[in-house]
């Protein structure tokens, strides 16, 4: 989670190697994966769509649970060749697509799973961005949203490296809590199944280590404090 994915301009595709390489990238990237594919259940069979997908990483590891069907899309033309570059490396049939998530390519009821995961922060039109979403769903399909959590120590130090400066990206950044993941939601006439919180600790390696183990109770208990939250909704 260092980064929001799919914002081009502001962070390339090295940015994800660079934070996977750390021990703290490395535990914290680990909790929210299997989060988000705990919340999009089975996937056998499927058709999913993975918004701003980045490097293609999460993509990867729908394609290694035998979706039938898996496609990335990204407004970065540095994150799709990368995706792409991985995708061949592990002979993974997934197909990436140059787009963004307010105009995303594809015909209506597409899918059965979407994801966006660490991309709505930065998305000028979030509103838009899942009506598109709700739009390619199929019925019955599901949304699985992973973001920046509001309230937690990750938002305040980014927030603070914003204001001076140290990290301008920051600035266009729109944190939400729980509830405001939920309005957009539902505003998009889908239903909300159920919101979780990760990422407990801050950013300190000794710290992520001792709490890994108990960061998912904690996620299911509260989402105040969690720097990162996920919500799965349906189409109904």
């Amino acid at each position: 989670m260092p980064v929001g994915r799919g914002s081009a301009g502001q962070f390339g595709p090295g940015s994800y190697a660079n934070w996977r390489a750390t021990s703290l990238g490395n535990i914290t990237e680990a909790i929210e994966q299997r989060l988000i594919l705990r919340l999009a259940g089975e996937v056998n069979g499927h058709s999913i769509l993975d918004v701003g997908c980045g490097d293609g990483a999460l993509a990867l590891a729908f394609w290694r649970g035998c979706a039938a069907q898996v496609i990335g899309c990204d407004i970065d033309p540095q994150m799709i060749a990368r995706a792409t570059s991985e995708a061949a490396r592990h002979r993974a049939a997934i197909d990436y697509v140059l787009a963004s998530a307010e105009h995303l390519p594809f015909q209506d009821q597409s899918f059965d799973i979407v994801s966006i995961i660490t991309v709505l922060a930065f998305v000028p039109e979030p509103g838009v961005a899942i009506g598109e979403i709700a739009r390619v769903l199929k019925p019955g399909g599901r949304l699985i949203i992973g973001d920046l959590g509001k309230w937690s120590l990750w938002a305040a130090s980014r927030r603070i490296r914003g204001w001076l400066g140290l990290a301008p990206m920051w600035n266009a950044a729109r944190f939400r809590s729980a509830g405001e993941l939920r309005v957009l939601v539902q505003a998009a006439q889908l239903r909300v199944e159920h919101v979780s919180g990760a990422v407990y600790y801050p950013r300190s390696r000794v710290i992520a280590r001792l709490m890994a183990p108990v960061d998912p109770s904690l996620g299911e208990l509260t989402t105040f404090g969690a720097a990162f939250l996920a919500v799965r909704a349906t189409k109904a």
